[in-house]
């Protein structure tokens, strides 16, 4: 006990103990206190009250009060945690690919309509699921044509003299053929996209579709299986509108550059490596959500890599807005 008996040594090791003691009970106090008062925000009312004053002047009184040095080491302390907390990124758009990421259009949509068209055309020609599996790894469907043709021999329907303008005319009719199939409710939208483009919308953030399909189709997809309300939420950038297709990323950059984006607060929402490979390009973070074609492809670059972006009653991994701004670039 500091109160006990002892020797004149002992006595004054006491003293400078106590004396030290309350030096440090001291400055706890008083952390205690201008942690409080410098961080607690004063409490608003409703109403007026008469001693909204005097509490007011309590407070600078207490300030006053406090040596400087603790108030400046404190000050500091507050005005970086508020640096930490407004440096957080903030998720500002996403960016959707069409073709299997929002719905999974490629082996019931794409490869029909091209099958269609080439049979309309007496072209002697039927791309199997496998064969359009491996056509997939060409970006485009006028050059998944030229690719194809160029490997296997081109049809004598098509004379050399004619190949350009007959592989265009090709693709319109293609495009049109996938239209009426969406239009005919064959391709439904895959889970999760209209959950989170609506939790999109009532936050703020904004949209767009960046695809190498050809605009008019995508802006179909869009408006028919999403509606008129949400369609026009979106920006839709085609590969046609670009000089190079995915895998470069001039799609994503025209998004950014005319939406005025800041790209580490954008997520790309990818199914292929290809996708993926622009995503990387453009420096954007990336999500991929796998497809029918795409689920073996090597997707290095990738911040996340799901099956699905999935619905609240599915019981895999949903993908939310939260999800997508873990991604961020910091």
């Amino acid at each position: 006990s500091l109160l006990s008996p002892c020797s004149p040594a002992q006595s004054m090791l006491n003293v400078q103990t106590t004396t030290t003691m309350i030096t440090k009970m001291t400055m706890i106090g008083t952390t205690i206190l201008l942690t409080t008062l410098l961080v607690t925000p004063p409490t608003t009312t409703a109403f007026t009250s008469p001693n909204k004053k005097a509490t007011t002047l309590s407070r600078r009184r207490s300030h006053h009060n406090i040596p400087s040095s603790a108030l400046h080491a404190l000050e500091e302390t507050a005005a970086a945690a508020s640096d930490a907390n407004s440096s957080k990124q903030l998720l500002e758009a996403i960016l959707f690919d069409c073709d299997g990421v929002l719905a999974d259009t490629e082996r019931d949509g794409h490869r029909l309509a091209f099958n269609i068209a080439f049979k309309e055309n007496g072209i002697d020609e039927e791309w199997s699921e496998e064969r359009y599996g491996k056509l997939l790894e060409v970006g485009g469907g006028k050059e998944r044509m030229t690719a194809h043709w160029n490997e296997v021999g081109w049809p004598a329907q098509i004379p050399e003299s004619y190949r350009a303008s007959k592989v265009m005319d090709l693709h319109l009719r293609k495009t049109d053929i996938f239209m009426t199939l969406i239009d005919d409710g064959k391709i439904p939208l895959r889970p999760g996209v209209l959950r989170i483009v609506d939790e999109a919308i009532s936050s703020n953030v904004r949209l767009a579709v960046c695809s190498t399909s050809n605009e008019k189709a995508v802006s179909n997809l869009v408006r028919t299986l999403m509606g008129e309300d949400r369609a026009e939420k979106f920006n839709v950038y085609a590969g046609d509108m670009v000089k190079a297709k995915k895998p470069a990323p001039d799609v994503y950059l025209m998004a950014v550059e005319e939406m005025g984006l800041e790209k580490g607060r954008c997520v790309i929402v990818e199914d292929s490596h290809i996708g993926v490979g622009a995503a990387v390009a453009s420096g954007i973070s990336c999500i991929v959500t796998k497809s029918s074609y795409t689920a073996e492809e090597d997707f290095t670059g990738a911040k996340m890599i799901v099956e699905e972006l999935g619905d609240c009653d599915d019981d895999g991994v949903v993908v939310t807005l939260e999800t997508l701004s873990g991604l961020l670039e910091s």
